[in-house]
């Protein structure tokens, strides 16, 4: 393997590179482009040079300049094959581009900062009517008030392009920002002012330090009453210390702004109009792109996008030669296999826009089209010369659910696409861009298993399918077991919830019963508030949610990150109620669920079209109990002066996430795409009551010929001759043959 070795030398204000050079009087961190460029603040560079793996020296391993003025960059080549000594004398520092993602817990403030930083640099008109949350374009997104894709965007400041991505904040979408933070040479880690690192920030903060990327520490929403701008700081370098920062990475520079107002500034007591420190800060501490200008294309295929007009649009950052519109390129996939393509239109991002181009060069991030069978992972390289870059590698699913055709009484009312057929076809097509998600086929031929981040990754997937018309049913969440060396493994998360003072125990009781080990508890930023850290088996964490807010009164908010894989932590009973099941298909009245409701809760209203099998309500006690809620008053020659006014309750309403949450082994969730309905599973159902009439030693029913062990049988039997069958077996009075 070659060897390159970087040498730095360089010396700022009299200070060497290597030690912690901070201006106090001016807020400034020793970060500017001399001396934290395209090496400075990595301990381990690794660059792709025509296929060959490049590594750099450590950071201790750096000589040291005693020349105090200009910082001076050489590079040393040593022990090098002449095709990779070639390149690495190509090697060239674009100044002109800045590649940036901001990355933070979910609710930070990411992508009101983007506005906010779109607008100060001009991309709209004054006059330009503009919505919130801009970046936030998917339908879903704006629904849920969370960022759900990574998006790109660029603005330009003082003739430097900053291509900035917008990535999720939530721990299930994880994939998303392992994915794009190779097209990045920095990262804007975003704080809250009051709250701190959270479980989210120190999952995507642990893969940016990884990558060695630099990292530039902005404490937004520091105009909040509550706001501990030191706290956060502090405990941001503790977290620092903890994933094994190099000692560059810990010296960070630190922006103080708020996204809302569109203010940034170096002192948390000194903010400036706009937010021109915080450009100027991505400006001096991101480094530039160190690129192979001549050498043969090379673009990782980082993401993709789709258009009517366009067809598949593949995005990615350009990592060494140009790539030209019209031209054709070879496509290598990670296992070796190449096929040639074309590239028919070239975009590069301007002001919130797609640019189309006619050549990008090493360094900048493009978009392109005319590739309809490209891949994420996969490497648009140079016809002849190319060499694939290695793959994109993201976390394991820790979730699965299952995916099957709607076979409830009502299949087939409301979806466009019902068939086994239509749902491989669109499970399919979604791991084209969701890396983090895996299908499987399942026991039958019309089921899928489908795995992923958590319960939020899954449901964004369904809600997505019911909108474009897709019908199914969906399985309880089952988290997804490893064994190793005979032992079984089982996923664990830390757990972290904000509650109250006077919840705390209710809190705490019901973390303990799902087997949740107690981290730490503390005080909260926010008055009369406690933060309890919990470890707890990912089985534990199922249906958690709707509970923990019932108990805390709607005030509880809970975070969760994948810690590892553990032991198995023994049985956890997730709900302790059963369901409300209703025995007879027809039209639901207001005569009958006012009986139903003394039964416990219901979560439909009269005037609904219900099924046999169908959950139409929580039972107050544990195990389930069929009602029947189509009952109607029977009509006679009798007249009362005045009918009995019934007063019913206020349904339960439950959206998609709650019935995910709520169902067990036992019971399925219907997605239509106009209703979304509970039921117990059929085929569970027939198994249980066939394995308890087995039990039963039953040699020949009172049916001549007919011999009730077999499953076959027993449902000839129940379709015949049910009131006979039932009695005989079930109370065991057998008419003699």
């Amino acid at each position: 393997m070659a060897a390159l070795t970087h040498v730095v030398t360089s010396s700022v204000c009299g200070q060497q590179w290597g030690r912690a050079g901070v201006v106090k009087s001016s807020g400034l961190s020793d970060c500017s482009p001399s001396t934290s460029g395209a090496w400075a603040g990595r301990q381990q560079l690794r660059h792709e040079l025509h296929g060959v793996k490049v590594a750099t020296r450590s950071v201790a391993a750096v000589r040291k300049s005693t020349t105090v003025g200009p910082a001076v960059c050489t590079l040393a080549v040593e022990d090098l094959s002449e095709p990779a000594a070639t390149a690495a004398k190509n090697l060239k520092v674009r100044s002109d581009i800045r590649n940036i993602a901001i990355i933070a817990h979910v609710d930070h403030g990411k992508t009101t900062l983007v506005d906010s930083m779109l607008r100060q640099a001009k991309v709209f008109r004054d006059n330009q009517a503009m919505q919130e949350r801009i970046m936030d374009s998917n339908d879903l997104e704006r629904e849920r008030g969370i960022t759900i894709l990574s998006k790109n965007t660029a603005i330009r400041y003082k003739g430097t392009k900053i291509n900035i991505i917008d990535t999720p904040g939530h721990s299930d979408f994880g994939g998303e920002v392992e994915r794009v933070l190779n097209m990045v040479d920095g990262v804007l880690l975003l704080v809250d002012s009051v709250e701190g690192p959270m479980p989210q920030t120190r999952f995507v903060l642990k893969k940016a330090l990884e990558l060695g990327h630099t990292v530039v520490v902005v404490v937004n929403k520091v105009d909040r009453p509550n706001a501990r701008v030191d706290y956060v700081v502090n405990t941001t370098f503790e977290l620092f210390v903890e994933l094994n920062a190099t000692d560059e990475q810990c010296d960070f520079q630190v922006v103080y702004a708020s996204g809302i107002q569109g203010k940034a500034g170096l002192e948390p007591t000194n903010l400036a109009d706009d937010l021109e420190p915080l450009f100027e800060t991505v400006i001096r501490c991101v480094p530039e792109p160190l690129v192979s200008a001549d050498g043969p294309l090379q673009m990782l295929v980082t993401n993709l996008d789709y258009d009517e007009h366009k067809g598949r649009i593949c995005i990615g950052r350009v990592h060494a030669g140009t790539i030209n519109r019209s031209q054709d390129v070879k496509v290598c996939t990670p296992d070796g296999n190449c096929r040639t393509a074309r590239v028919s239109e070239l975009f590069v991002y301007d002001n919130f826009i797609r640019v189309p181009v006619d050549s990008v060069a090493a360094g900048d991030i493009c978009a392109l089209s005319g590739l309809d069978d490209v891949m994420i992972g996969e490497t648009l390289a140079d016809k002849l010369e190319g060499v694939a870059l290695p793959t994109i590698k993201v976390e394991e699913p820790t979730v699965k659910m299952s995916f099957s055709v709607n076979t409830s009484p009502f299949a087939g009312r409301e979806g466009k696409f019902v068939t086994s057929r239509n749902l491989r076809d669109r499970l399919y097509r979604e791991l084209e861009r969701n890396l983090a998600m895996k299908v499987e086929d399942g026991e039958t031929a019309d089921t899928f298993m489908v795995s992923g981040r958590g319960t939020l990754h899954l449901t964004i997937l369904i809600e997505n399918m019911r909108r474009e018309g897709y019908e199914f049913m969906i399985g309880p969440p089952k988290v997804i077991n490893m064994e190793v060396n005979g032992k079984k493994l089982e996923p664990f998360e830390d757990a972290t919830v904000e509650v109250p003072q006077e919840y705390v125990g209710a809190v705490v009781d019901l973390l303990g019963k799902r087997r949740g080990q107690m981290l730490d508890m503390q005080a909260s930023g926010l008055e009369n508030s406690t933060l309890v850290k919990y470890r707890m088996p990912t089985r534990g964490l199922l249906g958690l949610r709707n509970i923990l807010l019932t108990a805390s009164r709607g005030t509880a908010i809970l975070n969760t990150q994948f810690h590892g894989f553990g032991e198995w932590a023994g049985d956890i009973s997730t709900r302790e109620q059963g369901s409300l099941v209703a025995f007879e298909t027809g039209l639901a009245t207001s005569y009958a669920l006012f009986s139903c409701q003394e039964r416990g809760q219901l979560c439909l209203g009269p005037g609904v079209e219900v099924y046999k099998g169908q959950i139409i309500g929580v039972h107050q006690r544990p195990g389930d109990l069929a009602l029947n809620a189509c009952k109607r008053k029977a009509a006679t020659n009798v007249r009362s002066n005045k009918e009995a006014t019934v007063v019913l309750a206020s349904p339960l309403e439950y959206s998609l996430d709650d019935c995910v949450e709520y169902i067990q082994e036992d019971e399925l969730v219907e997605v239509t795409p106009l209703s979304v309905r509970m039921c117990k599973n059929p085929k569970m159902q027939k198994k249980r009551s066939y394995e308890y009439h087995k039990s039963v030693e039953v040699p020949r029913c009172g049916i001549v010929g007919l011999n009730c062990s077999s499953l076959d049988a027993f449902e000839e039997l129940n379709g015949n001759y049910s009131l006979v069958a039932i009695l005989a077996v079930e109370e065991s009075l057998f008419i003699p043959v």
